[in-house]
């Protein structure tokens, strides 16, 4: 019999926590919970869950903390993380992500729509631990190990340069639209500036190209990025 994916719920509001609790058990999920960012991160390093709903505002240890220190060791690092938070400015939500969040849902949220992004993760995490490669010329992309090589060398990737990576691989040759990326890569309902998609394209650029050889990705004028 397969084991019931484990989620655990971070959230120091009672009303909100139960209502997660509650839909998650009756979706068929276990369901695990603290109120405070300490005893998150402990349960979360304890029991390794398969997704980690996490608010940002959180006595003790912030949400954010949590999430930096998960993203830092070897064991958590690629549990899924959906980051909630009453914070709604363009700034915040790109934090959130850059610091390693796998989606960003402002409060007040549907829980429906909550529901379908926790499911939407957990497909995606699941298909990395299969181990899938992607590969484009010289650049290999382990979803599993969460590693890019160019070359044979290791390149260092920001968790939003990984993920822009990962879109521009799965559809290479593609133009893809400043919006099409920042629905694939920060999600169609976190609002931030057109101009974040070019600050991280430049960043992946960068990255890709510092032990030489030639820029993999092209800029075409007035509609996009291209892999190819």
């Amino acid at each position: 019999m397969q084991a019931r994916p484990k989620i655990l719920i971070v959230e120091d509001e009672p009303a909100q926590r139960e209502i997660l609790l509650y839909h998650l058990q009756k979706a068929g999920f276990e369901a695990l919970w603290a109120d405070n960012g300490e005893e998150g991160l402990l349960l979360a390093q304890e029991n390794l869950p398969d997704l980690l709903i996490l608010d940002w505002m959180l006595p003790k240890l912030s949400g954010l903390e949590v999430c930096r220190r998960l993203r830092a060791h070897q064991d958590t690092k690629h549990i899924p993380i959906i980051l909630l938070s009453a914070r709604s400015e363009e700034a915040d939500k790109v934090q959130g992500l850059d610091i390693g969040a796998d989606d960003y849902v402002a409060k007040p949220y549907s829980i429906i729509e909550l529901m379908a992004r926790l499911k939407t993760q957990l497909r995606r995490h699941r298909a990395s631990l299969l181990g899938a490669q992607l590969r484009f010329q010289d650049i290999i992309l382990d979803a599993a190990a969460h590693k890019v090589f160019r070359a044979g060398m290791e390149i260092k990737l920001g968790p939003t340069e990984f993920k822009l990576l990962t879109t521009f691989i799965e559809k290479h040759g593609r133009v893809l639209s400043r919006e099409q990326l920042l629905d694939q890569v920060w999600g169609r309902d976190i609002y931030v500036d057109s101009r974040t998609v070019d600050v991280h394209v430049g960043r992946l650029r960068k990255s890709l190209t510092q032990y030489g050889g030639d820029d993999p990705l092209r800029t075409i004028r007035g509609a996009g990025y291209a892999l190819g």
